[in-house]
C-alpha cells in the first residue's frame, strides 16, 4: 500500500506528511527513506519528504514496485490527480490525502519564502513568485489541482485551518482515514508530537513557520486583496472561506 501525502504548497503539506509518515511508521509501515535507498529511487522520490512529483505512469509504476512486495509507506506530492494515479486509488493499491489552505495565505507565504530565498542568496521553487503576478499564475494553477482531488471521493480531504483550530478532530479523522489501530502504543506520542503549538522548526521537511490564518490581510495591499479575491472568487466559497 502507498499513501500518498499531497498538499497544496505552503499548506502545511510538510506537516502533514511527517504527521501521516510517523503514525504509520509507529503501525509498523516501513520508513519510505529506506525504501528509496533499497530500491534505488533517488531518482524518483526527490527530497528529504520523499516527493514523488508529477504523478505519470513511468513513475507511479516504479514506486509501486516495493509495494507490491508487502511494502506499505508514504510518499509525498503537489501534483494533481492523473487517470493512472486515479485507476490505482480505485484499486486500493494507493490511498490519498490532500490538505489545502486559503489559497491567498499560500501565495503570501510562497512570497515570503521566495524573498527570504533570494535574499540569502539561494534559488528554490519559490524564489520566481517575489513577483506578485507569477505567484498569481502558481496559485491559480493550485486550486485547479484543489478542484481535481475534491473530484476523488476516495481522498481524505483536509484544511490546514481546521488543522490549527481543532488538531486532535482532525488526527482522529486521518488515523481513522489509514486505518490505525488507535489502541496501539506510540500513536499518541507522535499525535502530540506534531501539535501546532509546539512546532518543530528544526525537523527537516516540516516547512511549519508562520503559519496563522488570514495573515494575507495584514500583510498585503488593498489592491493586491481585491485582485486575488477577484481572480479567486470561483473557488474561495467552495473551500469554505471569505471573500
Amino acid at each position: 500500500m502507498i499513501i500518498l501525502s499531497i498538499g497544496m504548497p505552503r499548506a502545511g503539506s510538510g506537516w502533514y506528511y511527517n504527521l501521516t509518515n510517523d503514525l504509520m511508521l509507529a503501525s509498523g509501515a516501513q520508513d519510505p527513506r529506506q525504501i528509496r535507498q533499497r530500491y534505488h529511487l533517488q531518482k524518483v522520490l526527490t527530497e528529504v519528504n520523499c516527493n514523488i512529483g508529477a504523478l505519470t505512469l513511468r513513475r507511479l509504476l516504479v514506486v509501486l514496485v516495493p509495494s507490491l512486495l508487502g511494502n506499505t509507506f508514504v510518499i509525498k506530492a503537489h501534483a494533481g490527480p492523473t487517470p493512472i494515479a486515479l485507476a490505482l486509488v480505485r484499486l486500493g493499491l494507493i490511498r490519498p490525502t490532500y490538505i489545502y489552505r486559503d489559497p491567498r495565505d499560500a501565495l503570501l507565504s510562497a512570497m515570503e519564502n521566495g524573498r527570504r530565498a533570494a535574499q540569502q542568496g539561494r534559488t528554490n521553487a519559490f524564489t520566481p513568485m517575489v513577483d506578485f503576478d507569477v505567484a498569481l499564475d502558481f496559485m491559480l494553477e493550485s486550486v485547479r489541482v484543489w478542484e481535481g482531488w475534491m473530484g476523488c471521493d476516495r481522498a481524505l480531504h483536509s484544511r490546514y485551518e481546521d488543522l490549527l483550530t481543532d488538531y486532535d478532530g482532525q488526527a482522529e479523522r486521518l488515523m481513522a482515514f489509514l486505518r490505525l489501530d488507535r489502541s496501539k502504543p506510540g500513536l499518541q506520542q507522535v499525535v502530540d508530537r506534531y501539535r501546532p503549538e509546539q512546532p518543530q522548526p528544526d525537523q527537516k521537511g516540516l516547512h511549519f513557520s508562520q503559519g496563522k490564518i488570514g495573515r494575507f490581510r495584514q500583510n498585503m495591499s488593498l489592491a493586491q486583496q481585491q485582485i486575488l479575491t477577484q481572480a479567486l472568487q470561483p473557488y474561495l466559497s467552495r473551500m469554505g472561506y471569505f471573500q
